[in-house]
């Protein structure tokens, strides 16, 4: 009998595969049953099992060419520069969306004609306005959870329970929403769509503050405002890979990645400037300083300029990505929040918490050409559509 089992192995094996291929070339039935229904849960395909049926739920971005990043000198900031709008976002009219703490609701700005079109009432205590990876859905971060607006009509979803969200971000490929949240720190993985929670990646830090995602999209920087940390998420293997403890007195605020990716700049409100974090080895490179909370970070459209918020020195710095210094300052009568850069690239919008009030700068002249009263309290303002393949969260980081 054991001699005979290669010989039965492979009269089997001879079976299985007429069946099969009498099954796609003619029309038969196959003699061997697939029982189970298929799905994207379903194990992997066996004899008398269900055949699993994967979707690719999106196509990953091509990774970055070091080589090329020069010559383009956009690098990662390539498909963002002032016209290149995607599909979706070519629909849609140019809105500025301002959460108002005190109002609990959104306001929404026409970015043309800076008028305040009209006021949405959302949860109880609006933080941010986020755009969704496919730029179909507008998160709102508040106190009780993740409430989405439909970006095309405006219509108001159903709030999913999120314990206290700080901030939230997408993976490069869009495959899962990570959620910063507090108390005590930690990084959800969630569906981009419905929000369902996968798993969860503790932080060494109960404060995380904002963060960005390295060139590849293997990582996530997340700064950790209270303790004066930054620490490195491995998004493949769902860990902590390391810790980057800064100077005393350190409040790190918002981070992003420089356009050749090699290079992460973390605005420090408590030292008053920008750190220079190198990529790969996880060190600080240098520090720019440009004055009392720094806070809040936009790269200008050509990508050739960092815009540094700072809240109590009342000015925006600009920081050359090429020369990594200081190459300009503007003035704001008062102490400004959160923002985003216009479209085309011609005006940074400021939000003032302090005066209840969203500014329209110049980046050509750094002057102030509107001020537009909104609700109480205005925080992390969105601009949106801006240009971009899609979106990787917070008000607005593209790719």
């Amino acid at each position: 009998m054991e001699g005979c089992r290669p010989a039965a192995r492979g009269r089997v094996a001879v079976a299985v595969a007429l069946a099969v291929g009498c099954a796609v070339l003619g029309g038969c039935r196959s003699p061997v049953p697939f029982r189970g229904r298929p799905g994207p849960d379903s194990p992997v395909l066996v004899l008398g099992g269900p055949a699993p049926y994967i979707r690719p739920r999106v196509t990953p971005p091509p990774p970055l060419d070091r080589r090329r990043v020069a010559d383009r000198g956009t690098g990662v900031y390539a498909a963002t520069r002032a016209g290149m709008l995607g599909p979706v976002a070519r629909r849609l009219p140019p809105r500025v969306y301002v959460p108002v703490t005190g109002g609990a609701a959104i306001d929404v700005v026409d970015g043309r004609t800076y008028r305040l079109l009209r006021r949405v009432p959302v949860g109880r205590a609006p933080r941010q306005v986020v755009p969704s990876w496919d730029l179909r859905t507008l998160w709102v971060t508040e106190a009780a959870g993740l409430v989405p607006i439909d970006s095309r009509t405006g219509t108001v979803g159903r709030t999913v329970p999120v314990a206290n969200p700080v901030d939230l971000y997408f993976t490069l490929d869009g495959r899962d929403a990570l959620v910063l949240g507090a108390r005590p720190g930690r990084l959800q993985l969630r569906d981009p769509r419905t929000m369902r929670l996968r798993s969860a990646v503790r932080l060494p830090c109960p404060d995380p503050a904002g963060a960005d995602l390295s060139a590849d999209g293997s990582s996530l920087v997340v700064g950790c405002s209270g303790s004066g940390r930054l620490a490195r998420v491995d998004l493949i293997r769902h860990r902590v890979t390391g810790t980057l403890r800064l100077a005393t007195g350190s409040r790190p605020r918002d981070v992003r990645l420089s356009p050749d990716g090699e290079t992460f700049y973390v605005a420090d409100a408590g030292r008053g400037g920008v750190w220079l974090v190198d990529a790969e080895r996880f060190q600080t490179d240098g520090f720019v300083a440009t004055g009392r909370g720094a806070h809040a970070l936009y790269p200008s459209r050509d990508a050739g300029t960092l815009y540094v918020v700072g809240g109590s020195s009342r000015s925006v710095s600009l920081i050359s990505f090429s020369e990594r210094r200081p190459v300009g300052r503007w003035r704001v009568p008062t102490v400004p929040d959160m923002g985003g850069v216009s479209a085309d690239g011609r005006m940074l919008w400021l939000s003032a918490r302090d005066a209840d009030t969203v500014f329209a700068v110049s980046t050509e002249t750094g002057r102030i050409v509107r001020r537009l009263p909104v609700g109480p309290g205005p925080h992390g303002l969105c601009v949106f559509p801006q240009p971009g393949r899609f979106s990787l969260g917070h008000t607005g980081i593209y790719r």
